[in-house]
């Protein structure tokens, strides 16, 4: 399995406007300078995130996003899916109840069965506040620009 930009930066967006949370409604301009990203791109990514219902846009001069809920109840798992679609890692995992005609005589899906499942339940268990440095680690001009 592995996790497009978009699904990535999608992650950075949030802890981004997790990070601002207290500055109201964050500009998208501010949000692609801190992060490197394209505002082209980003504005593909916000767009999957609003559609979710993850964020609050405001247009016009005033305008920006913000974070519908507090951090801690955004799980990465939930972003991921609102970013990536499915995370099953084979087609037949996908759709549920398994319509896969291999089902019943498949030898490999009780481990795709559980792989799937260890997936699933670890990024459901980290929220977007796990994933904000502590305050102390954050140092002006590193990585994740303040």
């Amino acid at each position: 399995m592995k996790i497009s930009t978009k699904g990535r930066y999608a992650l950075r967006v949030m802890i981004d406007l997790a990070l601002h949370r207290e500055e109201g409604l964050i500009p998208l301009h501010e949000i692609a300078q801190r992060q490197g990203i394209t505002v082209k791109y980003l504005e593909q990514i916000i767009a999957l995130l609003s559609r979710a219902g993850f964020l609050q846009s405001v247009r016009g001069k005033s305008g920006g996003y913000r974070l519908v809920r507090p951090p801690e109840d955004y799980t990465v798992g939930e972003i991921l899916r609102a970013t990536e679609g499915k995370l099953a890692p084979t087609a037949c995992l996908e759709v549920l109840p398994n319509q896969c005609e291999r089902r019943s005589c498949c030898p490999t899906l009780p481990f795709w069965s559980e792989f799937y499942a260890v997936i699933t339940n670890f990024l459901d268990s980290k929220t977007l506040a796990d994933l904000l440095p502590p305050e102390e680690k954050v140092m002006p001009g590193r990585c994740l620009r303040r």
